[in-house]
C-alpha cells in the first residue's frame, strides 16, 4: 500500500498539472514573472485549502450536529427512565404505606377482639360465680322418682331422707327451708332419668353439714331407692368440673398436691 502511494507521489511530480509551469519554465522566469507565478500558485493553494476548510467545516458541524441530535435523545431516554423509576419508587411507597396501615388496622383490630373476648370471659365468670354464690346455700337432690312430692310436699321428702340416712343428724334443729322444687336437667333436657330436687337452706353450714355427712354414708336412700346429693353449682361450673375430672383423675396416680383450684374457683381435695 505504501508504495503505490509513493509511485503515484512520483507520477505526480514527473507529470505536472497542464497550469502549472515546468520546473525549467519557473527557472527561466525573470523575477517580476516569478512573484506573480508564486503568488498565482499561493492563491490557488489557498483556494484549495478554503474550500478542503469549508467541506471540513460542514462535515464536522453536521457530525457535531448528529453528535448533539443523539445526545438530546440519551438525555430523553434518560429522563424517561427517571420519571419511570420515580414513579415506580412513588407506588412502592404507597404500596408499602398502605400494608402498614392494614397491618396497623390489623393489630388494632386483634387487641379489641382479645380484649373483648377477656372482657366476655371475665363476664361470664362473673356471673357464674354470682350464679353459685346465689346457689351455695342449695342442695341437689338426684334419682328421687317424680310424683311423690304431689302427696307430701318436696320439703316432707327433703325431711324424710334426713331422717332416715342421718338419724343423728335429724334429732338436730336444721335450719328452716328456704324453699324446695322440682327444676329440668339443664345440660342434657330429655335425659329418662327423673328431674332433680333443689332445696334453698337459710345456711351454708346446714348444707354443708348434710353433704359431709353424705359423702361419709357413701351411700343415701329414699325408699330403698338410691340417690345422690350434691351441691348445686351453675352447668357451667358442673360442665368446667366434669371437663378436669379426667385431669384430676391422671394427677391422682402422680401424686399431686392435695389441694387443686379449679376453674369454679372451687376447692376439690383428693
Amino acid at each position: 500500500m505504501k508504495r503505490q502511494q509513493v509511485r503515484t507521489q512520483m507520477r505526480e511530480r514527473e507529470n505536472p498539472p497542464e497550469n502549472q509551469p515546468s520546473d525549467q519554465e519557473i527557472l527561466s522566469l525573470q523575477e517580476k514573472d516569478f512573484r506573480l507565478l508564486m503568488l498565482k500558485m499561493m492563491q490557488d493553494i489557498g483556494n484549495k485549502l478554503e474550500a478542503k476548510m469549508g467541506n471540513l467545516q460542514e462535515t464536522l458541524t453536521k457530525e457535531i450536529q448528529d453528535i448533539k441530535l443523539k445526545q438530546e435523545e440519551m438525555q430523553n431516554t434518560i429522563t424517561e427512565i427517571k420519571n419511570a423509576l420515580e414513579a415506580a419508587n412513588s407506588r412502592i411507597q404507597e404500596a408499602e404505606e398502605r400494608i402498614s396501615e392494614v397491618e396497623d388496622r390489623l393489630v388494632e383490630i386483634t387487641d379489641a377482639e382479645q380484649k373483648r373476648e377477656k372482657r366476655l370471659k371475665t363476664n361470664e365468670e362473673s356471673l357464674r360465680e354470682l350464679w353459685d354464690n346465689v346457689k351455695c346455700t342449695n342442695i341437689r337432690i338426684i334419682g328421687v322418682p317424680e310424683g311423690e312430692e304431689r302427696e307430701k310436699g318436696t320439703e316432707k321428702i327433703f325431711q324424710e331422707i334426713i331422717a332416715k340416712n342421718f338419724p343423728n343428724m335429724g334429732k338436730e334443729s336444721l335450719t328452716q327451708i328456704q324453699e324446695a322444687q322440682r327444676v329440668p336437667y339443664k345440660i342434657k333436657p330429655r335425659r329418662n332419668t327423673p328431674t332433680h330436687i333443689i332445696i334453698k337452706l337459710t345456711k351454708i353450714k346446714d348444707k354443708e353439714k348434710i353433704l359431709k355427712a353424705a359423702r361419709e354414708k357413701k351411700q343415701v336412700t329414699y325408699k330403698g331407692t338410691p340417690i345422690r346429693l350434691s351441691a348445686d353449682f351453675s352447668a357451667e361450673t358442673l360442665q368446667a368440673r366434669r371437663e378436669w375430672h379426667d385431669i384430676l383423675h391422671v394427677m391422682k396416680g402422680k401424686k399431686p398436691p392435695t389441694k387443686i383450684t379449679l376453674p369454679s374457683k372451687a376447692l376439690l381435695h383428693i
